[in-house]
């Protein structure tokens, strides 16, 4: 599988990079004879280019040797890197024993996340690195991430392509180490971070894209949906079933609901209670005691008026109780997809 070589110009490559496809054109036995001569730091970094290495593309391949190597002794003709062709030119170079080692080593580090280094951006910089990437290379990496990095990236973008990187999270199924790689490699150069490994393992799905959409605000969050509703009707209606939402409450029990509240304090309560139904206002203040329901109706009147935002805010604070007590196993939420419990 090409690595994205075919694409690059001599220029971008790196010293590693250059000599791993010189490799390649000499074969294992040539190639064994050159690194016998690098000490073993050298000899790992090229390893391990060549083991990222897929098809090479001969106008490339040809920039290399002209610029770096001059003639060389019989046609090589092109080849293919990859794993089997680093493990015979190790095995050549170092012996079998020396070789399998190396490989382990190598391979050991691939099981390592592929964007760790995105972990410490924050969202302006991660909004950066992923500015102009095509659809599907922003739901590969936001599956990646950590649900509330996800989340604060996928707002930043405009709702058509919210929606259309959403469809294409729950609809990733398992996906190669070689694509990984390169995608992964591309946004490291952006970001200017050092790429650990690659990995394959399967990423995206709904469950994913669930825990991302719950973490953004009501606003965005229905936007998203509708847009994926035009869409993908039916994969809308799945991610619907799967998410918790502050109208949603009203499918708690009540003593799930007194435990919720022990979790809010009342400021934030009497906050996401204004301009809220009177049915879902009426199942919070049936939950609290007749003290607390006097105190909260006081309040809510003596602040007046307050922002759309901040009234979101105040449910979003109760949604994220809700779903840290469901975690914990303190609560049970009845979804639609699930079977009714009996006593």
């Amino acid at each position: 599988m090409a690595t994205g070589l075919a694409v690059r110009s001599l220029a971008s490559l790196t010293g590693p990079q250059r000599a791993a496809v010189l490799l390649v054109q000499l074969g294992p036995e040539r190639s064994a004879l050159l690194m016998s001569q690098l000490d073993a730091e050298e000899v790992e970094l090229i390893t391990a280019e060549l083991m990222r290495l897929g098809d090479i593309d001969p106008q490339l391949a040809d920039e290399v040797l002209v610029a770096g190597f001059g003639e060389l002794m019989g046609p090589a003709g092109l080849g293919s890197g990859g794993p089997g062709f680093a493990k015979a030119m190790l095995e050549a170079s170092l012996g079998k024993d020396a070789a399998a080692e190396m490989i382990e080593r190598l391979k050991g580090g691939d099981e390592k996340q592929p964007f760790l280094f995105l972990e410490e951006a924050d969202t302006r910089q991660l909004v950066s690195f992923l500015q102009g990437e095509m659809p599907q290379t922003l739901a590969l990496v936001l599956s990646h991430l950590k649900s509330h990095q996800a989340s604060s990236a996928l707002v930043s973008f405009p709702p058509e392509v919210q929606a259309d990187v959403a469809q294409r999270i729950a609809t990733m199924e398992r996906t190669s180490p070689d694509i990984v790689a390169v995608v992964a490699e591309s946004i490291r150069r952006k970001a200017g971070a050092v790429l650990t490994a690659q990995v394959d393992e399967a990423v995206g799905g709904i469950q994913p894209l669930v825990d991302i959409i719950n973490r953004t605000d009501a606003g965005t969050a229905k936007v998203l949906l509708e847009e994926l509703a035009k869409r993908d009707p039916q994969l809308a209606d799945q991610i619907r079933a799967s998410m918790f939402t502050f109208e949603d409450i009203l499918s708690l029990e009540d003593k799930a609901m007194q435990l919720v509240l022990r979790e809010v304090d009342a400021a934030t309560l009497a906050v996401a209670l204004k301009g809220a139904r009177e049915d879902l206002r009426d199942k919070i203040l049936d939950n609290v005691s007749s003290r607390a329901k006097d105190n909260l109706l006081e309040e809510m009147e003596l602040m007046g008026a307050v922002r759309l935002s901040q009234a979101e805010e105040g449910r979003s604070t109760i949604v994220a109780a809700i779903r840290q007590l469901e975690e914990s196993g303190q609560i049970t939420i009845q979804r639609e997809s699930d079977d009714e419990f009996v006593g």
